[in-house]
């Protein structure tokens, strides 16, 4: 006992926690497991042990996930890797598992019914905010937990049981702790973070089985029993739709006894409320409305690791709730049931999940970059939606069309999520309309969101979905904070008693109201307004087929040694340094044939959903045909009739582009990635130099009506002045403004292609002993012949014009 009190007093010691940054993993993960080896479960704890324990205990969750303001690092499960650190890893996954050492200790001072202090100042923002001003937060997470500051005290806290002091913190951590710099390239799913994550949720949310009994050190010992749970209602109230969103004074906190049936699964409801809450609930609707002006600047900003996380949990959510089987999912079931674990299979998505991924999506499509990256929220969606791929049925393999078939069976999960279909899509729309759909990243993503849709019976259910939202009530329902109550009737004669409102129509109004609000519009899916966004959509991806072609014809025109003999300086070469910038060029044919691929079923698929014709498809083909003649040149872009002349269409606008083209002096353009900036630098001193030493006799020779004056005239006169094609009138002033007389320019010494041919050319000349003297002598006879030649040459065009 002494010798764990002196290591617990040197742990705690504040130059041993600075040292731990630079410990090995490995010490540090075995010091803990010095702790957990004095656990005896078969005997008692003395008092002074189990004090010691709790003292410790937050220091050590800290040592592991790294401390709230991302100072402390801790493991750094996020780069934890079982191929690059094998040892670390195995040691970290054993000791964190659910039924590892580390859960144990959690539960051993569980049973001791320990609190500790977590400061609310690094819960997610709006619920930091809602505790601040001493409003309870809807979920029940927080209920009977908030402790006031003392006098003088430094902020709120909440005091929170060990098991949810853990989970917090593993939680957070996803989000307080940055990845190393070197960590950029780990695969998020081969890191010990992530299959910790997946451990959990398979423990604690069992698709088959219960939830397994918290585990005794050994199989004689006693099990702790849980710290009972304090939710502000009873759990089985839980259920699609709560009667209000439970906001109370916190000065009123009441401690409400749950049914101790449920006690069965309160670590489970503990878990998914914490991770829904530090992973997803960072809007809130007010927030989500005030988002929506273009001046108003991110709270919070998800990176791809976190929406990769939230899909993990998505997706076991959906294998948790269909893992009911068939006669627990009926109604007379659901009156009857007998299970906590059964009622919270029914309730956790919509009544945990639901409003806050929403806002967590929208925030999503609003403010993600345009780029590939998207793919992460975007597949995150697609399982949100397709409930149907985690289940536990299996499609009959008789025929690959009722394979495919969404069943009936998911018509009600549909209408409950009506909006994450609908509003969701025509986000998408906006965001696809402003990409490059020539790139095959893109292109996929087109593809897989109209794939998703295009399910058969899918597109049936969510139309059917908005016809019962839109039914036209007969009253105005009372208006009251997310809240939808049914309508009444009192304005016909024909019947003395109201019209009954269906269950599903309910549903799906309240669904719409509680994640938009009462005062929301809604844009049906297949109205008229989408069906132009996806007509838009659809010209889109017809264009940008017809532009993958012409790259693919341009690809095929260029012969191989094309490229080397450019690079050699035999061919012309683009001296403005403008590159194309789609990859597209950097992938090759194969690319092309993808996108090709993926851009022809998205407009299949786009066709089946909103029922477009080939006479459709043919008028959008006609009308980019109009734009282009014979050689497939674009002569006038996409645009409209107005009262003032043509207007552009946002297709237009997509489809003026200019070639880019460098139009000051030639001497003064930027250093290209082809040259050695420093002798550039030195070349150009030396050019000016001898311009300004020479400038009256360089002019004095060109001046010559003789052969010799056309000569110095080929290579003293400036050549991009009047060759160039200006783009405007301002550039056209500014090019004659500064133009000057005839000067050497010895820029081309400076390319590392001009040093590497003229090496090569001494080092075969060497091969013929040919010393370097008579080698720059032939070059320079032959550089001479070469000049005499395009001088005619040069003349003879020039006469020929004339």
């Amino acid at each position: 006992m002494t010798t764990f009190r002196r290591r617990v007093a040197e742990w705690r010691s504040p130059s041993l926690r600075r040292a731990t940054l630079w410990v090995p993993q490995v010490m540090n993960m075995l010091m803990i497991f010095s702790v957990c080896s004095f656990f005896k479960p078969a005997q008692s704890f003395p008092c002074t042990l189990s004090q010691e324990l709790h003292t410790i205990f937050p220091w050590l969750v800290e040592s592991i996930f790294g401390s709230l303001d991302g100072v402390l690092v801790g493991w750094n499960l996020r780069c934890l890797q079982g191929r690059v650190n094998p040892m670390e890893y195995s040691i970290a996954m054993e000791f964190l598992d659910p039924g590892g050492p580390m859960m144990k200790l959690v539960y051993k001072l569980q049973a001791e019914d320990y609190k500790f202090d977590f400061p609310v100042s690094y819960l997610p923002g709006p619920v930091k905010a809602s505790i601040q001003e001493r409003v309870l937060p809807d979920s029940p997470l927080y209920h009977n937990k908030v402790q006031f500051p003392a006098t003088g005290g430094l902020g709120l806290n909440l005091a929170l049981n060990p098991f949810e002091y853990y989970m917090f913190f593993f939680a957070l951590s996803l989000i307080t702790q940055k990845p190393l710099p070197g960590a950029l390239h780990i695969r998020t799913s081969d890191c010990a973070y992530f299959i910790l994550v997946d451990r959990y949720l398979s423990w604690f949310l069992p698709t088959e089985g219960s939830v397994l009994p918290p585990l005794s050190s050994s199989p004689g010992g006693p099990s702790p029993s849980p710290a009972p749970r304090t939710p502000a209602i009873p759990f089985a109230s839980y259920g699609l739709h709560h009667t209000s969103l439970l906001k109370r004074h916190v000065s009123h906190q009441t401690s409400v006894n749950a049914d101790p049936a449920s006690h069965e699964i309160w670590r489970s409801e503990t878990l998914l409320q914490v991770f829904v809450e530090m992973w997803l609930h960072h809007y809130s609707l007010e927030m989500y409305q005030k988002m929506q002006s273009p001046h108003a600047k991110e709270s919070f900003t998800p990176t791809e690791e976190h929406v990769l996380v939230v899909r993990l949990l998505l997706k076991h959510l959906h294998a948790f709730s269909n893992s009911l089987k068939p006669e627990q999912v009926s109604p007379s079931a659901h009156s009857h049931a007998t299970s906590p674990l059964e009622e919270f299979k029914r309730a956790a998505v919509p009544r945990f999940v639901q409003q806050k991924l929403y806002l967590f999506l929208q925030h999503c499509f609003g403010h993600w970059p345009l780029d590939a990256s998207f793919r992460a929220v975007l597949e995150m969606w697609l399982s949100y939606l397709q409930p149907w791929r985690y289940a536990p049925e299996k499609p009959a393999p008789s025929s690959d069309c009722q394979a495919r078939c969404v069943s009936e069976r998911w018509a009600p999960f549909v209408q409950e999520n009506l909006l994450m279909y609908t509003k969701l899509f025509v986000g998408f729309l906006s965001r696809a309309l402003r990409t490059d759909l020539v790139s095959p990243k893109n292109a996929l993503m087109v593809f897989r969101v109209a794939k998703v849709f295009a399910q058969p019976n899918l597109a049936e259910m969510i139309q059917k979905g908005e016809q019962l939202f839109l039914e036209p009530e007969l009253v105005i329902p009372h208006r009251q904070h997310r809240l939808f109550t049914a309508p009444t009737f009192t304005g016909s004669f024909l019947s003395s008693w109201p019209p009954a409102v269906t269950d599903t129509s309910f549903r799906v109004k309240s669904h719409v109201y509680s994640l938009e609000g009462q005062d929301c519009k809604y844009t049906p899916m297949f109205g008229p307004e989408v069906r132009t966004l996806v007509l838009r959509l659809a010209q889109l991806i017809t264009q940008a087929k017809q532009t993958a072609k012409s790259i693919s014809d341009q690809c095929g025109e260029s012969t191989p040694g094309h490229p080397f003999l450019s690079w050699l300086g035999f061919c012309s070469t683009d001296t403005n340094g403008s590159y194309p910038a789609n990859d597209l060029d950097e992938m090759g044919q194969d690319s092309v044939r993808k996108t090709d691929e993926y851009l022809e079923k998205a407009l299949e698929y786009l066709c089946q959903m909103f029922r477009l014709s080939e006479a459709q498809l043919a008028q959008l083909t006609l009308a980019l045909g109009t734009t282009q003649d014979e050689n497939g040149k674009k002569q006038l872009p996409d645009c409209i009739v107005g009262e003032d002349g043509l207007i552009l269409t946002p297709l237009g606008r997509y489809q003026v582009r200019f070639d880019i083209e460098y139009q000051g002096d030639l001497e003064l353009q930027p250093i290209r990635s082809y040259e050695i900036a420093s002798l550039v630098r030195m070349l150009f001193r030396l050019s000016s130099a001898i311009n300004c030493r020479f400038a009256g006799q360089m002019a004095a020779l060109c001046s010559r009506a003789d052969f010799l004056g056309s000569f110095c005239r080929y290579h003293l006169t400036e050549p991009g002045v009047t060759g160039r094609h200006l783009l405007s009138p301002v550039a056209r002033e500014s090019a004659a403004s500064r133009a000057r007389g005839p000067r050497l320019s010895l820029r081309f010494l400076g390319s590392y292609r001009t040093l590497l041919s003229l090496l090569l050319a001494f080092f075969v000349a060497s091969l013929f002993c040919i010393g370097p003297l008579p080698c720059a002598l032939l070059l320079m006879l032959g550089y001479l012949l070469y000049a005499v030649a395009m001088t005619l040459l040069t003349e003879r065009s020039k006469l020929h014009q004339l």
